[in-house]
């Protein structure tokens, strides 16, 4: 019985990490995107709207993070 349960696990203990580094970033990437809210509505601040963080890190994280959720998944045991 363990052996027949052991053969139907598709992933082992290394996928699992790896899934959870992809989602860590996929996390991480997420909260370096929010923010940029001024306290005037009347105001809008471009600068920290259209800033690197935003724009480019933040996207190029969750990226990252997808790209290793796929190698996790696609990984042999």
């Amino acid at each position: 019985m363990s052996q027949n349960n052991r053969n139907l696990t598709f992933f082992n203990k290394s996928n699992y990490i790896w899934m959870l580094v992809g989602l860590v970033l996929i996390i991480i990437g997420m909260l370096l995107m929010a923010g940029g809210k001024s306290t005037d509505p009347n105001v809008f601040n471009e600068k920290e709207v259209y800033s690197f963080r935003r724009i480019t890190l933040a996207p190029l994280t969750i990226i990252a993070g997808f790209i290793i959720e796929i190698y996790a998944i696609f990984k042999k045991s």
